[in-house]
């Protein structure tokens, strides 16, 4: 576990500015009167275009913020460029965004590996680098990167729950685990590993990598059922989570799967599975279902619905990462607006380190919580089971240190 750090040097300068009377508007890059220019990158191509879902979501959340005068009078000019989930792209389109487009902040660039290419430019930089898409520990560490905060619930954690929740139920099991030859792969197998603790190395019984430039995985699950393992634990991007639950279908394996939440979509991994393959999935969940009817009538749920239809019909609803850029971007215009006319990166990071709120599709008892020595907005998750039709909860809320 890394060391907690002493309150940075952004943190002590947002205290002083806090303090100090400010003049009626103040304006960092990409600020203006009328208009605040926000930056991601995404896989708009590539082996993780499915992600794309989440910048396309966040991109109309912000089109209808628009629609309604934008924030404190300003209209969100959000510049979403495609990296193709490569890191030289990322570093390539990072770079246009800050000293070409002169952006205010980045908010949910996506991809460990690409993020990881940029963290330190970014940080070197003072660009607020908020709610990145990736669960890796490292973009929580405000010691050595006190300008990114992750989104995603840490990888390491939520492998963890995974691994005690097999000790509850099969304290026996031969586990086979799938993982992405990155720092995602390494890190949900460290939570899951520290989870199962001395009884790791008896009961994990075959260990097998793939790299995102593979065409498939077949040959990995082919090497897992051979290892007898009766507990199968995918820790994958979307496509190769589907070719995974497929091929063991199709080779009449059957073991317990459990699958990382960032390669859940039902759109993205579970529909192009097979929902017959996938039934009995075990993931976990932070953010409501829409497919699940105990929210049909939630006003939240009913007002996400009319917002799809009209702003993001091209997203499908039953996609993990159309709720995952509303709830994102719904967190980004709360944090503009206790900006005020402050609109300076030291101020949005100030913001950004101070959450402690709800949001709309978040699951009841979940809530974004950062402080300048935690800049984990979401440390909760539930479990939920794929019933052949939708995933179903059947945990209470589980904290993540």
């Amino acid at each position: 576990m890394r060391k907690r750090s002493t309150i940075p040097a952004w943190a002590a300068l947002a205290f002083a500015l806090a303090t100090t009377p400010a003049a009626a508007q103040h304006y960092g890059p990409g600020a203006t009167a009328s208009e605040i220019k926000i930056g991601t990158t995404t896989p708009y191509s590539g082996p993780a275009s499915a992600y794309s879902a989440g910048a396309i979501s966040i991109t109309a959340y912000f089109a209808m913020i628009n629609d309604h005068g934008g924030v404190n009078g300003r209209k969100i000019n959000f510049i979403s460029l495609d990296d193709a989930y490569s890191p030289p792209k990322t570093v390539e389109q990072i770079r246009r965004l800050i000293e070409s487009d002169e952006v205010l902040f980045l908010v949910n660039p996506v991809g460990t590996a690409p993020n990881m290419a940029v963290v330190k430019y970014i940080n070197q930089k003072q660009v607020p680098h908020l709610f990145v898409g990736s669960g890796a520990t490292i973009f929580n560490d405000p010691e050595h990167f006190p300008w990114t905060m992750s989104w995603t619930p840490h990888y390491a954690s939520e492998g963890e729950i995974y691994a005690r929740y097999i000790l509850s139920t099969q304290p026996d099991a031969k586990i086979g685990i799938l993982a992405q030859n990155d720092d995602l792969g390494r890190d949900y197998i460290i939570g899951f590993k520290r989870g199962l603790g001395d009884k790791a190395a008896k009961m994990i019984v075959s260990q097998q990598a793939y790299n995102t430039s593979d065409p498939t995985v077949d040959s990995q699950i082919v090497s897992l059922k051979a290892s007898g393992a009766n507990v199968l634990f995918i820790a994958a991007v979307p496509k190769f989570a589907a070719q995974a639950i497929r091929k063991a279908y199709d080779i009449d394996w059957h073991p317990q799967e459990l699958l990382s939440s960032v390669g859940s979509s039902i759109a993205g991994a579970i529909r192009p599975a097979g929902f017959e393959a996938a039934k009995g999935v075990i993931s976990a969940a932070y953010q409501k279902d829409p497919a699940d009817p105990q929210w049909k009538d939630d006003p939240a749920m009913q007002a996400w619905n009319v917002w799809m239809d009209k702003y993001n019909p091209h997203v499908d609803k039953s996609d993990y990462y159309a709720p995952y850029g509303y709830n994102i971007g719904y967190a980004v215009v709360q944090i503009l607006k206790q900006c005020g006319d402050d609109l300076t990166r030291e101020n949005v990071m100030k913001q950004a380190s101070h959450l402690d709120m709800e949001l709309p599709l978040l699951l009841p008892g979940i809530r974004l919580r950062t402080s300048p020595t935690d800049l984990r907005p979401i440390k909760q998750m539930r479990l939920v089971r794929f019933n052949g039709q939708r995933y179903v909860l059947f945990s209470d809320v589980i904290e993540s240190d």
